[in-house]
């Protein structure tokens, strides 16, 4: 899918979460803004500014409603681990990390906000549908999408938790329990996946460490020896291609 396809689907995604909040007026979820500066005995007025101050709110927390019902998670975690695991400090460097966990999120994504740009930001842009009914539609491809990696045990906590009966189908979920089960099972995998990835690096540490303790080289840090190994390792091995063939296939 283009780059420019999912920066168009992308704000739409971002206010899914404005669907749990409570529909005003005609169906209308986004106000108009209308900025005056004066006092008024109309509680509309009121009810305006209310609206304003909740759509500033929610875009302010927009990115991280947009990370937790990704597979960012995810992918930031493993690669996170990558790096710890190597014990190369700040290298890569944080903005590299999370500029390749992003664009593998969009690679990832794509079928997914494709769906919801053709079912409900298309559809809205050319009026056939309300704002309501557009964030009811987008955000059945993202509930496809999360409950694929749910697991059932993280889902009826939450579930139970809000006293909300066995649901029928996964559409039938409220993104409020969807999204933290979702997140938590999503931990739980990316910790499985970093816990795999540490074993050889720590197998070396270990090596490294009983033989300067042979050797009688006990003030001799053993990172200092087996940080190039390490990096021999992982390159000769082709890490990065492999974590990254490992990240997809998981999705």
């Amino acid at each position: 899918m283009k780059i420019n396809t999912m920066y168009r689907v992308l704000p739409l995604v971002l206010l899914l979460v404005s669907a749990q909040l409570p529909v005003y007026a005609e169906g209308s979820i986004i106000p108009g803004l209308d900025i005056n500066i004066g006092t008024s005995n109309d509680p509309a007025d009121t009810s305006v500014t209310l609206q304003i101050l909740l759509l500033i709110t929610l875009l302010s927390i927009a990115p991280a409603i947009l990370v937790l019902m990704t597979s960012f998670t995810r992918i930031v975690i493993v690669l996170s681990f990558v790096r710890t695991s190597l014990a190369t400090q700040q290298m890569p460097p944080n903005q590299v990390l999370i500029g390749l966990a992003l664009f593998l999120t969009f690679f990832i994504m794509g079928p997914t906000f494709s769906a919801v740009n053709e079912t409900a930001l298309q559809p809205y842009l050319n009026g056939q549908i309300s704002q309501q009914e557009a964030f009811t539609k987008a955000s059945e491809p993202m509930k496809e999408f999360m409950g694929k990696y749910t697991r059932e045990k993280d889902l009826k906590l939450f579930l139970e938790y809000l006293k909300i009966d066995r649901p029928k189908s996964i559409q039938d979920i409220p993104l409020t329990a969807l999204v933290p089960a979702y997140v938590i099972s999503e931990l739980k995998t990316a910790f499985q996946m970093g816990f795999m990835i540490f074993i050889p690096f720590l197998v070396i540490d270990m090596i490294v460490s009983s033989v300067l303790m042979s050797m009688g080289m006990m003030m001799l840090p053993p990172v200092m020896i087996s940080l190039p190994f390490k990096i021999l390792l992982f390159v000769l091995v082709d890490g990065w291609y492999l974590i990254v063939k490992s990240l997809l296939v998981s999705f």
